[in-house]
C-alpha cells in the first residue's frame, strides 16, 4: 500500500538547514498496524505528515498504492488524502461552534455525498463509537474519552484505507486510553490500516510492527505479531 525510498525532509531559513528526515526507506502493506515510537523531535511527526500527504519530502520517492505522489502539488495531495486517510490527533482537533454530529459530517461536506446519505453515516460510525446519545452535545460538553470517540468517528466516516494517529491516548486517562487502542484494534481487523505514532511502550504493542526512529532515520524495526495479509498493494 505505500513504499518509501530514500526519504529525505530538510528545513531552511536564510541562516539554518534543518534535517528532519535522512534517508527514510519503508513498506506497509494493506492492512497492517504499524506503531512509530522514538524520542521527541527525531522526525516522527515529519514522517506521519509525509505519509498523510500533508507535506511532501524534499527528496526521494512515495508510492502510495500505484501512485508516485512525492512531487504532487498540495491540490492533488489533498485529492487523495479525503478520499483515502482519516487522522487522528491527540488534541482532537474538534470545533468547538460544531455539536458531535456536525464535527463527524463535516469530513462529508466536500464530497459529493447527497444529504440524506451523510446522515445515515454519520448515525452509523457514531453508533459504532457508542456516542449517538451525545451527537447535539458540543465538545465542550463532554470528556477527554468522548472527544477522542468523536475524532475517530471523523476519522473513519469516508471509510479511509489508511488511518493515521498521532499520540491518540496523549490526552486520556489510563481507561479512555485503553478504549481508543482497543478501538484501533477493531479497525484494523476490519481491515483499515493503521499508522500510530506514539511514546507509549504499552500502546505500540497493539500493533504488529514497531519502527524506532532516531535523529531522522528508521534504526530498528521489531516484529511483534504476524500479519496475515501477505499481498502488499
Amino acid at each position: 500500500m505505500i513504499r518509501l525510498a530514500d526519504i529525505k525532509k530538510i528545513y531552511r531559513t536564510t541562516e539554518v538547514e534543518t534535517s528532519a528526515l535522512n534517508g527514510v526507506s519503508l513498506t506497509i502493506q494493506q492492512g497492517e498496524f504499524v506503531s512509530i515510537m522514538g524520542p521527541s523531535g527525531c522526525g516522527k511527526s515529519t514522517l506521519l505528515n509525509i505519509l498523510g500527504l500533508i507535506d511532501s519530502p524534499s527528496e526521494g520517492e512515495y508510492y502510495f498504492g500505484d501512485l508516485e505522489v512525492a512531487k504532487y502539488s498540495e491540490s492533488k495531495r489533498a485529492d487523495i488524502r479525503k478520499g483515502n486517510i482519516g487522522f487522528i490527533f491527540q488534541s482532537f482537533n474538534l470545533i468547538d461552534e460544531l455539536n458531535v454530529f456536525e464535527n463527524v459530517e463535516l469530513a462529508l461536506i466536500y464530497t459529493d455525498m447527497k444529504s440524506k446519505n451523510r446522515k445515515e453515516r454519520v448515525m452509523a460510525v457514531l453508533e459504532k463509537m457508542n456516542m449517538t446519545h451525545r451527537m447535539k452535545h458540543y465538545p465542550q460538553q463532554l470528556s477527554g474519552g468522548q472527544q477522542q470517540r468523536v475524532a475517530i468517528a471523523r476519522a473513519i466516516v469516508n471509510r479511509p484505507k489508511l488511518i493515521l494517529a498521532d499520540e491518540p491516548t496523549g490526552n486520556l486517562d489510563t481507561k479512555n486510553g485503553e478504549d481508543v487502542m482497543q478501538l484501533l484494534t477493531q479497525l484494523n481487523e476490519e481491515g483499515t490500516t493503521i499508522i500510530m505514532v506514539t511514546h507509549s511502550p504499552h500502546d505500540a504493542e497493539y500493533g504488529q510492527r514497531i519502527i524506532n526512529v532516531l535523529d531522522g532515520k528508521i534504526v530498528s524495526e521489531n516484529k511483534l505479531k504476524a500479519f496475515q495479509n501477505a499481498s502488499p498493494s
